[in-house]
């Protein structure tokens, strides 16, 4: 049963639909799997043994029947913890919310049980998504697959993890400012942020409510689409979730991967995101799929977007005090943690109640939301970067006018140690350099691996991003660059990985072999 999870989850799907397998043996294995490795990476804060199994049982039992709810019925799915979920805790990785077993399921969770998808546990994050390491989590770091002395990105770095290290084929994350394409990138895995609006976030818990974006995590680019066409489309109890009429990303994500051209796409190049500061390795690996997509047809051209350059700096203001507003109810009254030494005030309480239940990135964030959002200081700093996050939008729409999608790296960097950027707060936060700017615009994005860096044997990203509502262009031109590494390579990079906490050298990526498996 262990070969059961190296199987994508579109592999699993035609097995289970055939007959040849069946959930619960599905289920099990990677329940296994996980028993089996997560001493090492820790990416799950709670796994669901039992009610996944039960749920296993029941799909199985309505296939026989004829009546098997969807096309990924009985493929087991991680979500990461900032999704409510009513027969899980949901604690968004904060001691706050420890405990905290939610009356309801977000939308996109109820979504995946109503097409039979297994959910076998919630994912480890940085606390309320504040992270690029999954350092911040309240219950201890989650360790990077290809190393386990690296992170896996953040703040989703449990979803990626668990989809890199063969503990769930497909996972749920998050995307404020690229929580989901730079985990990807330093996993060797597949992230997407949909289009703002594209998929829903009732019962996700907010950090920035103009950021935030629910997307798919996994090891492929079509198994992503799979799961986006779950969980996509208008939700009346979202008031921002678009009420658009979408195609399928898994057909979209499918006929890039039949063409295997990219005759007519015009790829822009962001000059401002592939510059100083980037790995070697990280631009040596991008030079190099430029040069594939303009051999497969593309004209690659390069844009400027201005403006990108100070998005990082809007970004740290208008993050902050947005998540200095949603946390402002765990306040010890209304929600979470209640510290109460006795004969105290509400305020004391509440004082006391904070302290104890966020960790230090989250204080830091909320005091530089505050601060920017007070009346002395409000035009100077959060409507200053509300102007640049517009400025941001228009470069977008002058660089969509020249390419038909963008590139850029994922990440500037391989997976750093752990440890390494936890004193350097303003070093953390340069991780999400190329992946900010979409979030501001509200575009969707993509990241997929583009190989190994020569130097240090770790995986490395390429995001695409498309203009807003075209996520099935991304899509489209997504599993036409996984195709055309693919076949280069010999095999997809993670079918490929290493021994769990050590790079192992993999062909087709500048190295030899010695023949690890993770």
């Amino acid at each position: 049963m262990s070969d059961l999870t190296r199987w994508t989850a579109a592999q699993l799907a035609e097995r289970l639909a055939a007959g040849d397998v069946s959930s619960v043996e599905a289920t099990r294995a990677h329940l296994d799997r996980i028993a089996e490795v997560e001493p090492d990476v820790h990416a799950f804060l709670h796994v669901a043994g039992d009610a996944a199994l039960a749920r296993a049982a029941e799909i199985d039992r309505l296939r026989a029947a004829g009546e098997a709810p969807g096309l990924l019925a009985g493929v087991p799915i991680a979500i990461k913890d900032v999704l409510c979920t009513l027969d899980m805790p949901s604690t968004a990785g904060s001691r706050i919310l420890e405990g905290w077993v939610p009356p309801y399921d977000a939308t996109v969770v109820e979504r995946l049980r109503a097409a039979g998808l297994v959910p076998i546990g919630k994912t480890n994050m940085d606390e309320f998504a504040m992270g690029s390491s999954t350092e911040h989590s309240a219950y201890g770091p989650t360790h990077n697959p290809w190393d386990l002395a690296r992170i896996p990105g953040g703040s989703g770095g449990g979803s990626a993890a668990a989809v890199a290290a063969f503990e769930a084929p497909v996972a749920l994350g998050s995307d404020t400012g690229g929580s989901i394409r730079q985990p990807a990138a330093v996993t060797g895995s597949v992230g997407v942020k949909p289009t703002y609006g594209g998929v829903s976030r009732f019962g996700a818990i907010a950090l920035a409510s103009s950021l935030d974006q629910v997307g798919p995590v996994s090891r492929t680019v079509l198994d992503a689409g799979l799961i986006h066409d779950v969980i996509g489309g208008h939700d009346p109890r979202d008031a921002t979730s678009l009420t658009d009429t979408w195609p399928s990303m898994a057909a979209a994500a499918r006929l890039g991967a039949a063409e295997g051209s990219l005759a007519g796409i015009r790829v822009g190049v962001v000059r401002q995101l592939n510059g100083e500061g980037f790995q070697s390795g990280v631009r040596q690996r991008f030079a190099e799929v430029l040069e594939r997509m303009a051999a497969a047809g593309a004209e690659v051209v390069e844009v400027e977007a201005p403006h990108f350059e100070y998005a990082i700096s809007a970004y740290y203001l208008i993050m902050p005090a947005e998540a200095s507003s949603n946390l402002a109810k765990y306040d010890s009254v209304r929600f979470g943690l209640r510290v109460d030494p006795g004969r105290s005030t509400t305020e004391q309480v509440m004082a006391l109640s904070r302290e104890r239940g966020f960790g230090a990135e989250v204080k830091r964030r909320v005091i530089l939301g505050t601060y920017a959002l007070s009346a002395g200081y409000y035009d100077a700093y959060y409507g200053s970067a509300q102007q640049v996050r517009t400025l941001v939008q228009r470069d977008f729409a002058a660089a969509f006018e020249q390419a038909d999608v963008l590139v850029s790296p994922s990440a500037p960097t391989t997976a750093f140690p752990l440890g390494e950027q936890l004193d350097d707060p303003l070093a953390m936060y340069l991780n999400d350099v190329t992946t900010i700017p979409a979030n501001l615009a509200g575009v969707p994005g993509m990241g997929l691996p583009m190989g190994l860096a020569p130097e240090d044997g770790l995986p490395t990203g390429l995001q695409i991003m498309a203009p807003a509502r075209e996520d099935a262009r991304l899509y489209r031109v997504g599993g036409t660059v996984e195709a055309l590494l693919e076949a280069e390579w010999g095999a997809p990079l993670l079918s490929r990985a290493p021994r769990l906490g050590r790079p192992v050298p993999v062909p087709g990526f500048g190295t030899e072999p010695d023949g690890g498996t993770l």
